[in-house]
């Protein structure tokens, strides 16, 4: 099987990319849209790997396509909450734990900067045997840590306002995650707001859900 040209059978396929099997435990995911660069993406895994950080090996390749990486057994997050084998604070409290960790990794480009996942969320959060590993770091970039945190905290409470089945788990995961002393800053909510409005896999109604989504986030802790 060639890596890029013929992959292996397919595994899953998100909003903007499909996963397939490879040879000896790796795996192609193969950008559909081109939205992503995936030789930058592999890059910042790298970086972070080197760091400690619990990021699938990652193959080095020129491609903005196509991402050969480690195969990693376990559910997501995400799967592991709605399953009910994993408890939302528990959840809330390891997304904090790991955007705690993420910030404590210098920038690539700029050490006085932060590498920011920008999408830490269950559903890229796979809990193997060796502990959870993220993974989907297409919207990486290096910058403050408060926004990260803010994008996170956006996204739960985009689904604990919604009628989404996993909408009441939601909402106790984001308040664990925000218990946690957190940077987060009226201004990185503004920004993390601004940014998910503008995402063009969001439909028109999550688009809708945006105000109330911000509204209970401040509720819960802004800081100007």
């Amino acid at each position: 099987m060639g890596e890029a040209g013929t992959p292996g059978p397919l595994l899953g396929s998100g909003r903007t990319a499909d996963v397939y099997a490879l040879h000896d435990g790796w795996v192609l995911r193969r950008d559909r849209r081109g939205y992503g660069d995936a030789a930058a993406e592999g890059a910042v895994m790298a970086h972070l790997r080197r760091h400690g950080y619990p990021v699938p090996a990652v193959r080095p390749s020129a491609s903005r396509t196509d991402l050969v990486m480690e195969r990693l057994d376990g559910p997501t997050m995400l799967h592991a909450c709605a399953a009910g084998t994993l408890g939302p604070e528990e959840a809330g409290h390891t997304l904090a734990g790991l955007l705690r960790a993420l910030h404590a990794v210098p920038g690539r480009e700029d050490p006085g900067t932060r590498v920011l996942h920008l999408d830490l969320h269950p559903d890229n959060v796979v809990l193997t045997a060796d502990g959870p590993r993220v993974i989907d770091w297409t919207n990486a970039e290096e910058g403050d840590p408060a926004l990260d945190w803010s994008t996170t905290a956006v996204i739960l409470a985009q689904v604990a306002v919604s009628a989404h089945p996993l909408a009441a788990p939601a909402r106790p995961m984001l308040d664990a995650l925000l218990a946690d002393p957190s940077p987060l800053t009226e201004t990185a909510l503004a920004e993390a707001l601004r940014r998910r409005a503008a995402n063009p896999t969001m439909s028109a109604e999550e688009g809708g859900l945006l105000g109330a989504t911000g509204e209970l986030v401040r509720a819960l802790v802004v800081r100007p």
